[in-house]
């Protein structure tokens, strides 16, 4: 049972009421995966498919992935996904992952949206460029040609009244969240040192110190690449090294994930 499981009743009631609404749930509530799955059973929906956008395509594959499998099934049935490098949808698919530049190019073509019950914006709170237009041309299909299209903006951390009120004061919904306690431990880094070389000598401390899997955030794809190859000598036997980043093969994003 995850957090945002206790307000799903509301959220759907709310969205056989009215066509746009908030929802603001914060990191680890389960809103991506348990929402989309949610709404497969509104009468509002008629056969159409529910569209939810992801800022990047390693999110938009694995919710898509984790919900498919939350239904026993495999991307492109129920659930299905595209990106600009990746699709996986069929016949059968319901509800449909996809990237903002995917999104702009389905109402390019199709301004209606005729195949879709509903847009859903997860991530709101990253705020790009392209997800403030997906945002304000959906709207503008939902005003001038599609009444009962449903809008639902989804955000862990935005301060949602100013949205709320851009499209009209709609409802906002909120979710609990689940926290868990965090130690912070610091080791910064000095002058004379580069920043790979520390990284690598860190993570080998954890590593000594810790049980447990350890998560390495670092500024891009160089970074991550050369920290691999320092760590790749000097790790233990029983130590997997799976770096993630957008450009990998998905095979390879696919093993760091599980």
């Amino acid at each position: 049972m995850l957090p945002i499981d206790g307000i799903l009743p509301e959220l759907t009631r709310t969205l056989a009421k009215t066509t746009t609404a908030l929802l603001q749930a914060p990191p680890g509530a389960g809103k991506t995966t348990r929402v989309p799955l949610a709404l497969l059973d509104a009468p509002w929906r008629d056969g159409r498919k529910i569209l939810m956008l992801e800022p990047r395509r390693l999110a938009a594959r694995s919710a898509a992935r984790y919900m498919a499998r939350q239904l026993g099934e495999a991307p492109g049935q129920t659930v299905g996904y595209r990106t600009r490098l990746d699709t996986r949808v069929s016949g059968t698919t319901r509800i449909e992952v996809v990237t903002e530049g995917i999104l702009t190019r389905l109402i390019q073509t199709d301004p209606m949206l005729e195949d879709y019950a509903a847009v859903l914006f997860d991530e709101f709170h990253e705020r790009s460029l392209q997800a403030d237009l997906g945002l304000a041309l959906v709207r503008e299909s939902q005003q001038a040609l599609r009444e009962d299209l449903r809008l639902l903006v989804m955000s862990a951390t935005l301060d949602t009244a100013p949205i709320a009120r851009v499209l009209g004061d709609v409802p906002v919904i909120s979710s609990e969240g689940r926290a868990f306690p965090v130690d912070v431990l610091y080791r910064p880094l000095s002058r004379s040192a580069r920043m790979v070389d520390h990284v690598t000598a860190v993570v080998l401390e954890v590593l000594g110190d810790q049980a447990g899997s350890v998560l390495v955030f670092l500024p891009g794809a160089g970074e991550i690449r050369r920290v691999a190859q320092q760590l790749a000598g000097q790790l233990p036997e029983n130590v997997v090294l799976a770096p993630l980043y957008g450009n990998l093969k998905s095979e390879e994003q696919d093993r760091a994930i599980a």
